[in-house]
């Protein structure tokens, strides 16, 4: 099942729709949309490049910013629900749009030719020099080094799994993948690839796995509804939930730390839970603690800061700073006003990065996107945008 295509194209030019919110952190509008007229730099006439770009998304296109400036540096139409991750480079980010997985020069500022195509693109995932695009239609996982995108479509490795499902995978140095099982209908655990492709283990008791982060020591944290799993040093371990149903689907997590910043749902016939808990999963102890924010959040409220620190934005407008070890909130940064998640998980709700010692905010209230310093909470920048913006990512490598 395993191919490895090696092809150059000249330089030039993310899921299955949720059918129940409890799994929708992730995905991408696949109905039929009117064709966008997409922004090109004329030949010959290079765009003046983008200092530390950031993307925003907005209902049919992108916008490229100036990472210090927060300016609009280019509008680029781009029609149906697009989804935003960096590529894993200093120049370009992934796109996940209806027909698959595009490639965008966010320091040039425009779309390249290089698309991996396929149904319901979904999760993107950086490590170890590696980018991992799992494609939720097909189950097929797309591994290459993002560094390679300079010179146009990047050689790949390509690993079909069992069955089509919303999944996610992770490269690790050893060239050892670890990938997700499950069917439209269900999702259970882990697999274990060789280099070759060829598996070498397997874990099951993950019911709903969604999510995935990797730890100090490249340990690999996914969620499940009861729990998490753990891959480290290559065997599984369970670290479960303190309630019989405890959700994690969403995690972040750090090289500088053996600790998992996740989030923690524990009702399990919530139309929409606004969890107010957070979870911090310690891979070396395997105890999982739960600390109280005393404010909601969504999926897109998880980060990590400079020095692996917890980041999360609560619906008080406040990026909410938590020492993993000591396992409590330290301080927190007021940023905008608050506000309340909607019901449709692609509706826009305010969304944080954080690249460096700076976390990006947008708030589709008033049509602005802030900068702060994670450090010492000054505000560095504001604008406002044309258009109410949704997702926000940018370049990180």
């Amino acid at each position: 099942m395993t191919t490895t295509t090696r092809s150059r194209a000249a330089a030039g030019i993310t899921l299955l729709i949720a059918t129940s919110l409890a799994l929708t952190a992730c995905g991408t509008d696949t109905t039929d949309k009117p064709a966008a007229k997409e922004n090109q730099s004329k030949p010959g006439t290079p765009a003046k490049p983008v200092t530390d770009p950031l993307v925003a998304t907005y209902e049919g296109g992108l916008y490229v910013l100036d990472g210090q400036s927060l300016e609009v540096a280019e509008d680029i139409p781009l029609a149906g629900f697009n989804r935003v991750n960096p590529a894993g480079d200093d120049r370009h980010v992934m796109l996940s749009t209806a027909d698959g997985f595009r490639v965008l020069d966010a320091v040039g500022r425009r779309l390249t030719d290089i698309e991996f195509k396929g149904p319901k693109p979904g999760h993107v995932v950086r490590h170890a020099d590696r980018t991992v695009l799992f494609t939720d239609g097909t189950g097929q996982v797309t591994s290459f080094d993002p560094h390679d995108l300079a010179g146009g479509r990047p050689a790949t490795t390509t690993y079909t799994s069992a069955s089509p499902h919303h999944g996610v995978a992770v490269e690790l140095k050893n060239g050892r993948l670890v990938s997700t099982l499950g069917t439209e209908e269900k999702r259970t655990g882990l697999v274990v690839l060789d280099k070759d492709r060829k598996e070498i283990a397997r874990n099951e008791q993950c019911p709903g796995v969604h999510g995935e982060a990797t730890a100090k020591g490249e340990v690999v944290v996914v969620g499940c509804e009861d729990g998490v799993l753990v891959y480290r040093n290559g065997a599984f371990t369970k670290i479960k939930s303190p309630t019989a149903y405890g959700r994690i689907g969403n995690q972040a997590g750090s090289d500088l730390s053996p600790i998992v910043l996740g989030d923690f749902k524990k009702d399990k016939d919530a139309e929409l839970e606004r969890p107010q808990q957070i979870s911090l999963i310690n891979t070396t102890t395997g105890k999982m603690n739960l600390v109280d924010l005393g404010t909601s959040y969504t999926f897109r409220s998880l980060a990590r800061g400079p020095h692996a620190e917890g980041l999360v934005l609560g619906t008080d407008g406040r990026i909410h700073v938590i020492d993993p070890e000591a396992g409590k909130v330290t301080r927190t940064i007021p940023v905008i006003g608050a506000w309340q998640e909607p019901l449709d998980w692609q509706q826009p709700r305010p969304a944080l990065f954080v690249r460096d010692h700076t976390a990006y905010v947008t708030d589709p209230a008033t049509k602005k996107i802030h900068a702060v310093d994670v450090e010492t909470g000054k505000a560095l920048a504001s604008a406002a945008l044309p258009a109410t913006p949704n997702e926000i990512s940018g370049v990180k490598h």
